[in-house]
């Protein structure tokens, strides 16, 4: 990999860190060529410290290291974009990322749709929804229309008709997700099961 420290007058070029598994960013760091050097041969991401002028372990005080996976260069060679798994949280302010945000999976629209539906859930006496009509009927109606769309998206497998079958599809997942909410659950938490299956 070519890297190029000299683009900075101390040799010093940006490291993003991402979390590898759920993709979050979680701070961003400085690394010279030492500094590079000694987190390929420890394993855990190292930067070297504008305020303390010298190499500096993320996680050597606290325990929370960031363990690298993976490092990608970018098109102009001097920024590092730098995967790892974390130890606890990143922000020496407790908080799972520097910009005190949660490090959870963002699945981009369907977290966005799952958050609408919490909210549809949550304003079901105010609310004339689809949705909010669905949790004010209960769990058995719920149940009751996942297993239906279910059917249809069998049945549409069966025929050739594509669009039909993408259709039944995205109806089957979204009231699937209507249903985990109903259970107290998210997509993400079926996600961890799968994880646990991985061979």
């Amino acid at each position: 990999m070519n890297i190029d420290f000299s683009k900075s007058a101390h040799g010093l070029i940006p490291g993003i860190i991402q979390d590898s598994e759920t993709k979050a960013v979680l701070m961003l760091g400085y690394m010279n060529a030492e500094a590079y050097q000694k987190t390929i041969d420890t394993q855990k991401v190292t930067f070297f410290s504008r305020s303390k002028q010298r190499l500096w372990t993320k996680g050597e005080e606290s325990g929370n290291f960031l363990n690298l996976v993976d490092i990608k260069n970018d098109c102009d060679g001097d920024t590092l974009l730098i995967q790892a798994k974390p130890v606890g949280p990143t922000c020496h302010t407790g908080a799972d990322t520097c910009w005190q945000t949660e490090n959870k999976s963002d699945y981009g629209f369907i977290s966005n749709l799952e958050q609408t539906i919490k909210t549809r859930r949550e304003n079901a006496d105010s609310e004339k929804s689809y949705v909010a009509s669905l949790f004010k009927l209960g769990m058995n109606k719920i149940a009751q229309k996942v297993g239906e769309e279910a059917v249809e998206v069998v049945i549409e497998a069966l025929d050739n008709k594509d669009d039909l079958f993408l259709s039944e599809s995205a109806d089957l997942l979204f009231h699937y997700l209507i249903l985990l909410q109903a259970k107290g659950f998210e997509l993400e938490d079926v996600v961890k099961v799968l994880k646990s299956r991985q061979k």
